[in-house]
């Protein structure tokens, strides 16, 4: 069957799915974009203390602690990088297995019973969102190289620096660990939102709801939660 055909048999909550759950994702990423203008948030409080500890790198005579930082936060992509990569994986088994899959999952208590088309639909959809993700922790993963490069590169302690010369290293070196941290934020959303389209498979008013619930929590962890209390201190 085409793919306008696999289309076609997807019923009016399913494009209402679909549309609410592409509609929170891009709508959030745009939406705490712009608060985060007006309002404190988790990057940007996380961001003032990137160009803090940069600027003292320029003070540290032994930078050996900077590096080690910079590789421990490039864990963190690294990993997920590295499961997402498992979860691509297991996703193409899955579709390549066909009705066994479809048959499988409609055994699943609750699970929407759908046609074998429709189910191959959804698990290319939320094959596509980790692939999203691998590419956004990936290039995370580079971007704190790039910064581990910068700090490399630092003139030494005794070299004489001026204070405009010192804020100019903070801002660029900071802003490459900031940049670095915001794709690695875009990676750990996509995971979010996963859970969402997960929910498809069991009912489209199920996504809806955990579209709305994924944006609740992301809300709440950026601009409402306890650690954004005590950084903004």
């Amino acid at each position: 069957m085409t793919l306008l055909g696999t289309l076609a048999l997807l019923t009016w909550p399913d494009w209402l799915a679909v549309a609410l759950f592409f509609g929170a994702w891009t709508g959030y990423v745009s939406f705490a974009k712009r608060r985060a203008e007006r309002r404190a948030s988790i990057l940007s409080l996380t961001n003032r203390e990137r160009h803090r500890w940069m600027l003292r790198t320029t003070y540290r005579e032994n930078r050996v602690v900077d590096g080690i930082v910079v590789q421990n936060l490039s864990s963190s992509p690294s990993f997920f990088a590295s499961t997402s990569i498992l979860i691509i994986g297991g996703l193409l088994a899955a579709l390549g297995a066909g009705e066994k899959t479809a048959e499988l999952a409609s055994e699943l208590p609750f699970a929407a019973r759908t046609s074998v088309q429709v189910f191959d639909l959804k698990l290319v959809v939320l094959t596509g969102v980790f692939v999203h993700a691998f590419f956004r922790f990936t290039w995370s993963m580079r971007q704190y190289s790039f910064g581990a490069l910068i700090v490399a590169s630092a003139p030494d302690r005794d070299e004489p620096w001026t204070d405009a010369e010192r804020h100019a290293f903070a801002d660029r070196a900071g802003g490459v660990m900031g940049l670095a941290a915001e794709t690695f934020n875009d990676g750990l959303r996509a995971c979010y939102f996963s859970f969402a389209l997960v929910a498809w498979f069991f009912s489209p008013w199920a996504c809806v709801a955990a579209s709305l619930g994924v944006v609740w929590v992301l809300n709440r962890r950026e601009f409402h939660s306890d650690v954004l209390g005590l950084l903004s201190r």
